[in-house]
């Protein structure tokens, strides 16, 4: 034999016990005939073994004291899944006469039956198996199929009606035991089936008028939260109407002010480029005549030095033959040495006279060497002087070496070195004269070319300035190409906000139409209920024959009553039939304006 699951059969148990009562507690109220109170049994017995139901494999939770077992934790979050069950919550919360978790689980379930809403709460529940796992363990009833089951029982219960006093109650030290004896079978309960039949036919009669009822109440709830958002989308659709036309009014105005801008602007940079133009125009014709004198200007400055190359030339070619005529004078000089010894007084003198020649000598060495620096700072023909200058001044040394050697030389070589000291003297002179021309020659260059830089940079000041005046019109080209940019841009941007403005107005006449079929539909769904509440059922006595066939109802012609027109029609006549998701059987339809029909089973039903 194979062996059960322990927890599987508790489970069975529990979902036949639930069956049992909620199936007793149906049946007795309806042979009882009016409300329910609190002291009577069999909703006594039901509230237990919902209260076991509940408990089955609920985990054991810790507290400061002691572990505790308690099912007003999963009904506790029925307020977070169903915001209808704050209300509940809430006045199960503020009765004063209940201390534990138990009496306020007991006290949320009797006021949940009371509403007619205990099968959705716990369905709720049931959804959120992963918030369950908190609570029940993975075998619990409510854990498995069994829990939908019972879900699903409940809602038979909304046909209860019940009337609870729940204030005075004494819910906390309740014991739940479960009295069998309630549901065992009788010998007098056989004998009761027509009754039953009777009772089951009301009972779906009121499932269906309820259920009509919810569907209708949602239908005005979901239509009157349309509305709501209709009317709020309309006026904000409108405030952003007219804060878009506003807008486009500005970027016009703006727009007229950029344009009127760009030509203003246009006209002036027009205007200032022909003026400097002309201005190029005459600066550049002056330019070029100034070019004109310098060219003549430098074509005159390299004859000058041309000129005087040729002269330095002669110079050397003289040097040359003093040069030569040394050579011969070193040579008398040698022939002459046996004598110095006896004219040494006379060659005293001699020394004097050279020191003098060698200080003007020297003098006319430092003369050269500042004309050749300043020759070589302005052209580089300069040079070429301070090179035979140097030539000139070894010479000069050349000499003083020979004549301390003709200090040794006899005293016949008087004669000889008067008359070389005396060509000596007229050649230094003559030396001196062409050193002062030539000084004077330096000088006009100097202030020729002084006059020349002075030219230069006026001529480089006034280039400067062109270049800065270009560079600022095309600053101002490039700032005029911007704006036409930004112009461009801004004429785009009016153009999107013109289509975007174009697509709202389209929408805003869409949701108007929209508005007004919606409010007509309010309104043809408000006359409908008002044709409802206004139309009376005739009484069974006064409706004896069908509206359409016009035959006497009876067993096999029952009668069919439209609660939109109120005229009456046997089953034979009224075969038009639609399927509803909220009742197993279809519906018939009335002919005329195709309103559910509903059978008539008494004369005292409204």
């Amino acid at each position: 034999m194979a062996v059960k699951d322990p927890t599987a059969v508790e489970r069975a148990n529990l979902l036949n016990m639930a069956k049992l009562s909620i199936k007793g507690l149906i049946e007795s109220a309806l042979s009882f005939g009016r409300t329910l109170d609190s002291d009577y049994p069999p909703l006594q017995q039901f509230f237990v073994v919902m209260e076991h139901c509940l408990k089955h494999g609920l985990k054991v939770r810790k507290s400061f004291l002691s572990y505790n077992k308690t099912i007003w934790g999963p009904l506790e979050l029925v307020e977070k899944l169903y915001p209808e069950a704050e209300e509940i919550a809430a006045s199960v919360r503020d009765l004063p006469g209940l201390k534990t978790p138990l009496g306020r689980a007991r006290a949320w379930l009797r006021l949940a039956l009371m509403q007619k809403k205990m099968a959705d709460y716990l369905r709720c529940l049931i959804i959120q198996r992963d918030l369950l796992s908190e609570f029940y363990e993975y075998h619990a009833l409510m854990m498995e199929e069994e829990g939908a089951v019972i879900v699903g029982l409940l809602v038979g219960l909304n046909v209860i009606d019940a009337n609870l006093c729940v204030k005075g109650e004494d819910l906390d030290s309740q014991v739940g035991v479960i009295d069998f004896s309630m549901y065992l079978k009788n010998e007098d309960d056989i004998g009761s089936k027509e009754r039953n039949v009777q009772i089951a036919a009301i009972l779906d009669q009121k499932n269906y008028v309820e259920e009509l009822n919810r569907q209708l109440n949602s239908t005005v709830s979901s239509l009157h939260t349309r509305v709501d958002s209709l009317e709020k989308s309309n006026t904000k659709l409108i405030e952003e109407l007219a804060i878009a036309k506003n807008n486009i009014i500005k970027l016009q105005e703006e727009n007229h002010q950029l344009r009127s801008e760009n030509t203003i602007i246009l006209m002036k940079t027009q205007h200032h480029l022909e003026v400097t133009k002309v201005d190029v125009e005459a600066e550049l014709q002056t330019y070029r005549h100034s070019r004109q004198g310098l060219d003549e200007m430098y074509n005159e400055a390299r004859r000058q030095l041309r000129e005087e190359s040729q002269l330095r030339q002669d110079i050397e070619n003289e040097l040359m033959v003093q040069v030569s005529m040394k050579h011969e004078i070193e040579l008398a000089m040698k022939l002459l040495e046996k004598d110095i010894h006896e004219k040494q007084d006379t060659l005293i003198g001699l020394r004097q006279q050279l020191d003098e020649v060698k200080a003007i000598n020297i003098e006319m060495y430092q003369k050269l060497q500042v004309s050749e620096d300043a020759m070589k700072e302005k052209n580089e023909i300069i040079g070429r002087l301070e090179d035979k200058t140097n030539q000139i001044t070894a010479t000069m040394k050349q000499l003083e070496q020979r004549l301390q050697q003709a200090e040794k030389s006899q005293v016949e070589a008087e004669n000889e070195d008067k008359k070389f000291k005396q060509d000596c003297m007229s050649k230094s002179e003559n030396l001196q004269k062409e050193i002062s021309r030539k000084e004077k020659q330096l000088v006009q260059l100097e202030t020729d070319l002084k006059i020349e830089k002075e030219w230069r940079q006026t001529l480089e000041d006034d280039l400067q300035k062109e270049k800065e005046t270009l560079s600022h019109l095309r600053v101002e080209t490039q700032q005029i190409i911007c704006l036409k940019k930004e112009f461009l841009k801004l004429q785009d941007k009016n153009r999107q906000l013109k289509k975007i403005c174009h697509d709202q107005e389209e929408a805003l006449q869409e949701l108007a139409c929209k508005l007004s079929e919606s409010k007509l539909k309010i309104e043809d769904i408000k006359e409908a209920n008002k044709a409802l509440q206004g139309q009376v059922w005739l009484k069974d006595k006064e409706a004896t024959h069908c509206k359409l066939c016009e035959k006497e109802f009876s067993l096999s012609k029952r009668k069919h009553h439209c609660r939109n027109c109120g005229e009456i029609f046997c089953n034979a006549c009224s075969d038009n039939e639609l399927p509803l998701p909220s009742s197993p059987k279809p519906v018939r339809v009335c002919d005329s304006c195709h309103a559910f029909l509903i059978q008539r089973c008494s004369s005292n039903m409204p």
